[in-house]
């Protein structure tokens, strides 16, 4: 099985700020707009080099989307930054009126998704805003899983024409995916070869899936770790091949399991390829306060997690 190295923990909203600052160098239509949140989405430089498009509309949200929506009529690519909460729950109304049904060009850019928010609790976490973000017709869905990956998905979006919704966390993570990557928007990522069980992750459940692979490996189980990027548009040929092979499949994500990753897999498979799935995501709840360690471990959103739901649908195949 291919091996993959950690090159050091990084946040993975340093790696949009990174992309972000490149991008003002490269693509002067690009713009940007943060909630009161500059240096917690690490839109610091882009500001400092830019100040000419960077606008801070403060804690208003709502204004924001809509000033954002209303910058693409004049050809800008308006990057929007804030707290995934706040940049779904708190504006939806916004985003499907004058974003979505209207097909503008914005990139929703959230930060602390999911429940390594940590300490900040439930009210700043989420876990429904990738099923919010796919239900709405033509929107992007693009939730990255180290640094160099969400840095490189950063300037793909910016490409694409159309909304889009990149969601990336506030911890240091593993960082293992190629520095020089190019992200493809809708095509999944084959990490290792396996013949027994797929295992489809996303987001910070990626490195813990790649951890699962090596545990499963040494009791002679033999798992296929595809990360998707991007879950909308999906790449259901990618893992209707991978089911295929191994004949079950097991979804990892820090989300919820209604309206997630592993819900649109189960739609795929039902319409295609009836395969046993069992879903590692958070079960109808809401989060807590606690360290990322903590809660990863307490919500079953890690490597061991992985390795017991693959153990139980093997049984099923």
């Amino acid at each position: 099985m291919k091996k993959y190295t950690n090159t050091g923990n990084k946040d993975t909203r340093s790696g949009f700020g990174d992309g972000l600052t490149e991008l003002g160098k490269t693509n002067p239509n690009v713009v940007a707009l943060c909630a009161d949140l500059t240096g917690s989405l690490k839109m610091n430089a882009f500001k400092d080099n830019h100040p000419e498009r960077f606008f801070q509309i403060g804690i208003a949200e709502a204004n924001m989307i809509g000033i954002a929506a209303g910058m693409t009529i004049g050809g800008k690519i308006p990057f929007t930054g804030t707290f995934a909460n706040f940049s779904t729950g708190r504006v939806y109304d916004q985003i499907r009126q004058s974003v979505a049904y209207s097909d503008k060009n914005v990139k929703i850019c959230a930060s602390h998704a999911g429940i390594t928010l940590g300490e900040d609790g439930a009210t700043h976490q989420i876990l429904e805003d990738i099923g919010l973000m796919k239900m709405l017709p033509g929107m992007t869905v693009i939730n990255t899983c180290d640094y160099n990956q969400t840095k490189a998905a950063t300037l793909a979006i910016a490409e694409h024409h159309g909304p889009v919704y990149l969601r990336f966390g506030r911890p240091k993570v593993a960082n293992f995916t190629p520095e020089d990557q190019t992200f493809e928007i809708g095509k999944a990522v084959q990490l290792t070869e396996g013949t027994d069980v797929t295992i489809v992750a996303t987001g910070h459940l990626v490195w813990e899936a790649v951890q699962a692979a090596e545990t499963l490996e040494a009791a002679g189980i033999s798992a296929e770790v595809i990360n998707i990027h991007t879950i909308k548009p999906l790449d259901e040929e990618a893992i209707l091949a991978s089911v295929a092979k191994t004949g079950c499949v097991v979804t990892a994500e820090e989300h919820n399991f209604l309206g997630g990753l592993g819900e649109s897999v189960s739609r795929t498979l039902a319409l295609h390829r009836p395969t046993p799935q069992e879903f590692v995501a958070t079960n109808d709840t809401f989060g807590e306060s606690g360290t990322p360690a903590q809660l990863m471990e307490k919500y079953g959103l890690n490597a061991a997690s992985i390795v017991k739901a693959v153990n139980k649908v093997m049984i099923r195949k």
